[in-house]
């Protein structure tokens, strides 16, 4: 009787496990038009590009849900999460936010309490566990044909606010994924760039996600 019991123990243990396995994991991604993949389709999007890349490496993730919209800065992302209510429920969280504030003058240091803040949002929603979270740095725009011209003082002011945001993240003990330099590349590779002169293309994209999964698995990313 008693091995009777503890056979049937193990079957419904091994159940449970298998239950909680075929489960996907949640999927937030918290920014501005980067995101949300502004002037790409939705497959494009480097959310979906990635969960469909984590599909195929034989994780359970589900599509993002993605709270972003072009233009906004820290404070707005902020609010429009406080207004989701959302569930602290999320086995995966990234972040990317930071540079409508620093095209709209905002100076890094006003940004990096923000920031902060947000990343603590961040980890809360990911069930408190910040394995769970990653930051992206903030592309460069100025290696566009929008921000060609202004491409050195734009350069200097990305380097800056991505320096606060890696910053903040590693003494936080969260995932910092830099994908900058990749951006970088627009001007010499026009396919990296989105028809409308500005954001990234899915391919830019998918060199993202790269990386993303990489750090994931547990490699490093260098600067």
């Amino acid at each position: 009787m008693i091995r009777v019991l503890f056979l049937v123990t193990i079957v419904i243990s091994n159940l449970q496990a298998q239950t909680s396995a075929a489960v996907n994991k949640k999927f937030l991604a918290l920014g501005d038009s980067y995101t949300i993949g502004e002037s790409v389709e939705e497959k494009d999007r480097w959310p979906e590009q990635l969960a469909k890349a984590l599909k195929e490496d034989g994780k359970n993730i589900a599509r993002p849900r993605i709270i972003g919209v072009t233009g906004w800065r820290t404070d707005q992302l902020k609010k429009a999460i406080e207004e989701a209510h959302l569930k602290n429920e999320y086995g995966l969280v990234s972040l990317l936010i930071g540079v409508n504030n620093q095209y709209q003058k905002k100076s890094a240091e006003s940004y990096a309490p923000e920031f902060e803040e947000l990343l603590q949002q961040a980890i809360t929603l990911a069930e408190g566990k910040k394995e769970n979270v990653f930051v992206v740095s903030i592309p460069d725009y100025g290696f566009t044909p929008f921000g060609q011209s202004r491409q050195t003082e734009i350069s200097k002011a990305i380097d800056q606010f991505n320096d606060t945001n890696r910053s903040i993240t590693e003494r936080m003990g969260v995932r910092y994924v830099y994908i900058t330099d990749l951006t970088r590349e627009g001007l010499k590779n026009p396919e990296y760039v989105a028809g409308d002169g500005l954001h990234p293309s899915g391919k830019m994209y998918a060199r993202w996600v790269e990386r993303i999964v990489k750090s994931l698995n547990g490699d490093s990313q260098q600067r």
